[in-house]
């Protein structure tokens, strides 16, 4: 059984359905309500982004949520993206239980690797972590993602951003109709189930959210020597980012200092 999710954040009910004889995977879900959490989020921090990286970070999220809800439960998914020009990395990461996925962009002390990157990193309980790299070119986020599928899980996916932000997948299953799939084309989506059989198989929840708080993030500068301590304390008080979700925290450094005499 899933967590249950913050009360204050927006549920997006994301639906899985089974495209019978065509033998795909349809998941499908409006990210209105958790785009207006990730602004809310990106105000309350300010933080702010140009146009083009936010809307790959959007793309993100819903492929990720999309991606998330075809899986177990009980996996927890990141994925980081480089581009090479111009030079930025985007991570998102998300998991089912509970269903939260987040977010955020570098674009500062981002090493050039010299090609576009797509780094998925998957875990379960009592599995061995599993990574996957792949390179990709250009800076669409689901072209990227629709490489990821066909390069490292090799099979066949197509993600489809539509209106009033809505994102759907299509990922084929065995014995796929593929070249059905192939020539899908996105205006065919709102009346795809006046001709094709679709079957319902779950709902899932998600919001955004990442959970971080100030004592989640001290384990990050509590390796720091003390000497280096002493400069991001310099004033009394230490900012520190979330590396997850980009939230901006300040630290007094009376209160790190009791959390760290805690951990002994």
């Amino acid at each position: 059984m899933s967590q249950p999710l913050q009360e204050d954040l927006s549920i997006i009910d994301v639906r899985s359905y089974y495209v019978r004889h065509r033998n795909a995977l349809l998941v499908q879900a409006k990210f209105g309500p958790m785009f207006m959490d990730y602004y809310l989020h990106l105000m309350n921090h300010g933080i702010k982004y140009d146009k083009a990286l936010d809307d790959r970070l959007k793309s993100a999220l819903a492929a990720m949520t999309l991606h998330l809800c075809s899986r177990p439960q009980d996996e927890t998914v990141a994925w980081t993206v480089h581009f090479h020009r111009p030079l930025a990395n985007l991570f998102v990461t998300g998991s089912t239980r509970p269903g939260k996925v987040t977010g955020r962009v570098f674009t500062e002390d981002v090493r050039d690797s010299g090609t576009g990157l797509f780094v998925a990193q998957v875990t379960r309980p009592h599995v061995q972590p599993r990574q996957s790299m792949v390179e990709v070119q250009g800076n669409d986020v689901l072209e990227m993602v629709e490489h990821f599928y066909s390069q490292s899980e090799q099979r066949m996916t197509r993600f489809f951003p539509g209106a009033d932000e809505l994102f759907t997948m299509v990922s084929a299953e065995p014995d796929c109709d593929e070249e059905w799939l192939l020539a899908l084309a996105p205006d065919e989506l709102p009346t795809l189930g006046e001709r094709e059989h679709l079957t319902l198989l779950e709902t899932r929840g998600y919001i955004f959210s990442c959970g971080c708080h100030i004592e989640r993030l001290y384990p990050l500068i509590a390796r720091l020597s003390d000497d280096d301590l002493d400069h991001i304390f310099s004033d009394g008080v230490a900012t520190i980012t979330c590396p997850r979700c980009g939230a901006i925290y300040r630290a007094g450094k009376e209160h790190f200092e009791e959390w760290r005499q805690g951990q002994k």
